[in-house]
């Protein structure tokens, strides 16, 4: 049975070549990506800053299209931040962190406080522990210099998303490649 496709987000197109090319950082939307390799194979990696090698995952041009697993999307709202030379996230009270230590993130923050937006910061410390300084929500620290910001964070709506680059690289000669999020049904 055929599968549908429904893309998420922007195309991504890179030119591939024998050395690792990599895509900007892309905020995870969706648990497939569907990479098209135009002109001639490629190896691909995923994941926060890879570089491809002729060992990764070989994408052909005969056969179409290729998607592969993201695993599940990381997502989490965001309702405080304190800025500094890292920048500290607080989610709602009662959550925890869908992310990992040294996972990349980015956050889009709507309204009029937008200058609070990062793209693909590492994330350097989770605090679970209860009741600290009256907190009782999980805060991470990110590798993110906010310390310019001086307005309080009051936006009413502030998403933080894993995000992720994806290299690629050919054996002998150049090509294209396509890459975007797809939702499959």
């Amino acid at each position: 049975m055929a599968s549908a496709l429904k893309a998420v987000g922007s195309n991504q197109t890179i030119t591939t070549g024998t050395a690792a090319t990599s895509t900007t950082a892309i905020s995870q939307q969706t648990d497939t990506l569907r990479i098209v390799a135009e002109g001639v194979g490629c190896h691909v990696a995923i994941g926060t800053n890879p570089t491809a090698a002729t060992t990764d995952i070989y994408i052909g041009v005969s056969g179409g299209d290729e998607k592969i697993s993201l695993g599940p999307v990381a997502s989490q709202r965001v309702v405080g931040i304190t800025t500094g030379a890292q920048t500290t996230l607080q989610f709602p009270e009662g959550t925890g962190s869908p992310f990992g230590l040294g996972d990349a993130v980015t956050l889009t923050v709507s309204g009029n406080q937008t200058y609070y937006n990062f793209s693909h910061k590492i994330i350097s410390s989770i605090d679970t522990s209860s009741g600290v300084g009256g907190f009782f929500s999980t805060k991470i620290v990110v590798n993110n210099d906010s310390s310019g910001i001086a307005t309080a964070f009051t936006g009413p709506y502030a998403d933080l998303r894993r995000s992720f680059k994806v290299s690629l690289r050919t054996a002998a000669s150049a090509g294209k490649a396509f890459v975007q999020q797809v939702q499959v049904s």
